[in-house]
C-alpha cells in the first residue's frame, strides 16, 4: 500500500481519491494543506502505486485496510478523513469503525449508500458493458485518441501531463471489483452515522453547471435533483454539518475547485484546533 505524508501538525488530513484515481489527483491540493498540518494522501489497492488486494472491495475491507496502513505508517494523530466520490463511502465507514481516531469529516461531491436504487439513477443508458472498456484499454485506444496526453502550459503543466498520462494505467480490475461490490458497500454503510457532534464539512459540485449543456433532459434534470436531495441529507449525519456549493464547479471538485477546497478544509482544521469559532451558520448551506 502506497501512502505520501507532507506537513506536520495535527489533526492529520487523510486524502482518498473517487474511482479509477489515485493519489496524484490531490497533488495540487496536498502542498497547500501541508502549509496548515500534516496530509497524507494513499491509494486504494490496485490503484496508483497500492498492489492489488483479493475480493471483496467492499467498504468493510477497503477502510480495515486504511486502518492498517495508517498503523504501520505510524499516523496516529487524531485524522480528518476527506474522500471524493466513492471514497465517501469508505470514510464513512471508517469513521463508524474507529471513532476514536477521527477528529473530523469532509465529504466532497460523495457518493451515497444505495443511491443506485433511487429512481433517478435507475434508467438510461448505463454505458458499454465492462468487457468493451476492458478490452479498449488493452488495446491502448484512450491513448491512441488523445486522452493521455496534455500539453498546458504554466506552473502546473507537469501535473497535467502526469493526470493524463494517469488516464491511461490500467487500473480495470481494481475499478470493476469496487463497482462490483457497489451495493454491498452500500449495505455495509446504509446505517452509519449519525455521528454526534463531529465537525463535518460537505463539498457539492454546482448543479447549474452540470446542467449548462444546450438541451438537457427531463432525466438529467431528475437525476441532478436526486444527487442535490441526497448532497443535502448529508448535513443530517452531525449537529456541527456545513455544506458549500463550489460554484462552476462539476462533479470534479479537486480538479475544478482546488482554490476552495485548499481555504475551506485550512479553515475547517483551525476550527477542529479550537483557534477559529465554529461558523454560526451551522447547518446551512452556501455556494462559494
Amino acid at each position: 500500500m502506497h501512502i505520501n505524508c507532507t506537513g506536520s501538525g495535527s489533526p492529520t488530513i487523510i486524502l482518498d481519491a473517487q474511482l479509477g484515481n489515485d493519489s496524484v489527483w490531490w497533488a495540487e491540493i496536498q502542498p497547500a494543506l501541508s502549509k496548515t498540518t500534516r496530509v497524507c494522501s494513499y491509494d486504494r489497492a490496485g490503484f496508483g502505486w497500492s498492489d492489488q488486494q483479493p475480493a471483496p472491495r467492499d467498504a468493510d475491507h477497503i477502510a480495515d485496510e486504511l486502518h492498517q496502513l495508517l498503523l504501520q505508517a505510524q499516523v496516529t494523530d487524531p485524522i480528518v478523513l476527506m474522500g471524493h466520490s466513492i471514497a465517501g463511502l469508505y470514510m464513512r465507514d471508517y469513521a463508524t469503525r474507529y471513532p476514536n481516531h477521527v477528529a473530523g469529516m469532509i465529504l466532497v461531491d460523495v457518493s451515497t449508500p444505495l443511491q443506485e436504487q433511487n429512481p433517478a439513477f435507475g434508467t438510461g443508458s448505463k454505458g458499454p458493458p465492462a468487457w468493451v472498456l476492458r478490452t479498449a484499454m488493452i488495446a491502448g485506444i484512450p491513448r491512441l485518441i488523445g486522452m493521455c496526453s496534455a500539453s498546458p502550459h504554466g506552473p502546473n503543466a507537469d501535473l497535467w501531463k502526469l493526470r493524463a498520462e494517469d488516464i491511461c494505467r490500467l487500473h480495470y480490475s481494481a475499478m470493476s471489483g469496487e463497482l462490483d461490490s457497489f451495493h454491498a458497500s452500500g449495505e455495509e454503510t446504509i446505517h452509519t452515522g449519525p455521528y454526534g457532534s463531529l465537525p463535518l464539512l460537505i463539498i457539492s459540485h454546482d448543479p447549474a453547471k452540470m446542467l449548462a449543456t444546450t438541451h438537457p433532459t427531463k432525466q438529467d434534470v431528475s437525476r441532478q435533483d436526486a444527487w442535490t436531495q441526497m448532497q443535502e441529507d448529508l448535513k443530517k449525519l452531525s449537529t456541527r454539518s456545513q455544506r458549500i456549493i463550489a460554484k462552476g464547479s462539476r462533479h470534479n471538485v479537486p480538479i475544478d475547485r482546488p482554490d476552495l477546497i485548499e481555504n475551506k478544509v485550512s479553515l475547517f482544521v483551525e476550527e477542529i484546533r479550537g483557534n477559529d469559532p465554529y461558523p454560526t451558520n451551522n447547518g446551512d448551506t452556501t455556494t462559494e
